[in-house]
């Protein structure tokens, strides 16, 4: 009965209305030195151009996403400062409409067949995520536990798993993990649901990992963002709470407490890296905030997932100084994308988020590693798919395994360490 009211439920969800991005392109721009690496980034602040990706290495290209009114004046300003650029995609609508009706069919299809709430065939919504948590719940009482940790600003239940060994001993060190602050990164949050997975139904296989630490692991952050993006605005980035009449939301990555504001943020509400009206405005921020330094002491490893780019990130984001300890995180960090490159090839860039992107305060990494004390905290960008946010659902299982991968990489030196 509940598997049938949740396809009649999914059946209804493409009737709603949905911004189509008809027209839009998405532009790759290869900078050739730093004025043109400079033009970029100022022209990232205008809120017309939607940067997927900006890098600050000269070998890497930047992807950017225009509206149709404003392509022939973007192009325009491109070609007067000689600037390379190709379009990869002419028609953005039309791609995420092919991969919304493909998404849809493979749900239908898990929904009629499958043990479980969630697999990794599809990208699954609030409801099913949370659903898969409560079935572990019931499976494995004396292993996993699961949390209501807060509500979001629509009131949705923001909810926690707790997975330990089954030893019973209490006082261990512990991993934190979240994905989703952002809502389009789609992929961030089928990364946390894999290694909740190997965690908990591959227990054998990754017991090792739980011996002297317990894992937290929160895969929707931001669950009014993430429903918003799959019902009405595939890349709405932030919270939902309004701001004004005209505009709404948060980026909760730049709402943490920690150096808020001063760099890499935006004071407009209508834009996406809106830092909020104060630190902390939003519930989503609040409740990472309390987890985090309800777990000071015990928490030796801080690690959330995002998309997209293929790095691996550590303090600080609000300056290009490192923090005294930098190595013990880069080498953790390398430990995961040293494990990545010999199982796939994939390869990660580490680094400083400040040295390899560009400064941004109020993220949470900063906030845990410079306020919780957490001695390591990562940020996972995960690869890109399709045009960057949003990989077919054929991508999914390869990207969350080799995921996996680098993060029991990383925690396995954790492990080392402390």
């Amino acid at each position: 009965m509940l598997k049938l009211f949740a396809v009649v439920l999914l059946l209804a969800s493409v009737a709603l209305a949905v911004e189509n991005y008809d027209g839009y392109k998405i532009y790759d721009i290869n900078a050739r030195n730093a004025f043109e690496k400079q033009l970029l980034l100022r022209l990232s602040g205008n809120e017309a151009y939607d940067f997927f990706d900006l890098p600050r290495s000269l070998d890497a290209s930047s992807r950017v996403m225009v509206k149709p009114e404003d392509q022939e004046g973007f192009e325009h300003l491109l070609e007067k400062y000689g600037v390379n650029y190709s379009v990869i995609n002419e028609n953005f609508g039309e791609s995420l409409r092919q991969e919304r009706d493909e998404n849809q069919n493979q749900r239908l299809m898990n929904l009629r067949s499958a043990e479980r709430s969630v697999s990794f065939k599809a990208f699954h919504r609030h409801a099913e995520i949370n659903a898969y948590l409560d079935e572990l719940a019931a499976a494995y009482p004396s292993r996993v536990s699961v949390q209501v940790a807060g509500k979001s600003y629509e009131n949705r239940d923001i909810k926690t798993i707790t997975i330990t060994n089954g030893d019973g001993k209490t006082g261990k060190n512990v991993v934190f993990l979240d994905a989703g602050i952002h809502a389009r990164e789609w992929i961030a949050h089928a990364g946390a649901l894999y290694v909740i997975h190997q965690l908990v139904e591959n227990f054998a296989a990754n017991s090792e990992l739980l011996k002297d630490f317990d894992w937290v692991i929160l895969p929707v952050v931001n669950p009014d963002g993430y429903e918003y993006s799959h019902t009405t605005t595939r890349m709405w980035r932030k919270t939902r709470k309004p701001i004004s009449s005209a505009c709404y939301g948060t980026d909760a990555n730049r709402n943490f407490d920690f150096h808020w504001g001063e760099v890499g943020a935006s004071s407009y509400s209508c834009s996406d890296t809106f830092k909020g009206e104060t630190a902390f405005s939003e519930p989503e921020t609040q409740l990472i905030r309390d987890i985090l330094l309800s777990l000071t002491g015990r928490g030796k490893f801080y690690l959330t997932l995002h998309s997209y780019g293929n790095y691996l990130l550590y303090p600080w984001g609000w300056t290009s100084a490192l923090p005294s300890s930098w190595r013990d995180n880069d080498e953790v960090a390398q430990g995961g994308a040293d494990a990545i490159k010999s199982a796939t090839g994939t390869k990660y860039t580490v680094g400083s988020s400040t040295n390899v992107l560009y400064a941004a305060a109020g993220g949470s990494d900063d906030y845990a590693f410079g306020v919780a004390n957490f001695p390591v905290s990562i940020t996972m960008e995960l690869p890109a798919g399709g045009t960057g946010f949003n990989p077919s659902t054929s991508q999914i299982e390869g990207f969350v395994s080799e995921t996996w991968v680098g993060i029991k990489a990383m925690a396995q030196k954790v492990a080392d360490k402390y």
